[in-house]
């Protein structure tokens, strides 16, 4: 017996097997009612499952962010107008490094969150934010500065970054 007509046979009844249990499993979800059932608990079970894993997701991560964000506030900010704008330009550069990475989005968003805690024009900057930065960060960067209400972000141009 040759190799490829090994190969062929092999390959004919794995094929010939699956579209069996095919035929098989539509027979059986058309027909067994108690089937049917087992089926559509079973969705609906994975379905709860994965809504619960998301909502356990979304707290640990809001959790997570209020954590960041009261570790930051107690790091402090610069105060001298020079170091202030270094600071600045290194922050952005490190959230639109950690956006091109990848990396873990609230990470990303701190950066961005940080430099806006210095930057004079909070309003102006998160318009800008709201052009250049992806959405998911944007959104985390959203619910850090709900979190902080020492954050101006009135439009007047006298709204100083930090209420201290």
């Amino acid at each position: 017996m040759k190799t490829s007509t090994l190969i062929i046979a092999t390959a004919g009844t794995v094929i010939t097997g699956l579209v069996a249990y095919a035929l098989y499993f539509d027979h059986r979800r058309r027909t067994d009612p108690d089937f049917r059932k087992a089926l559509k608990r079973d969705a609906k079970r994975q379905a709860k499952a994965a809504k619960e894993a998301a909502e356990q997701e979304d707290q640990e991560q809001a959790r997570r962010i209020k954590k960041v964000v009261e570790e930051a506030n107690e790091a402090g900010y610069p105060k001298d107008p020079e170091v202030v704008e270094s600071y600045f330009m290194q922050e952005v550069a490190r959230g639109e490094a950690a956006c091109q990475d990848g990396t873990d989005p609230v990470d990303a968003a701190l950066c961005f969150y940080n430099a806006l805690k210095v930057y004079p024009q909070p309003r102006e900057l998160i318009n800008i934010y709201d052009k250049t930065v992806p959405k998911p960060i944007l959104d985390i960067l959203a619910k850090m500065i709900a979190q902080d209400p020492h954050i101006s972000t009135r439009a007047s141009s006298d709204a100083g970054a930090v209420d201290d």
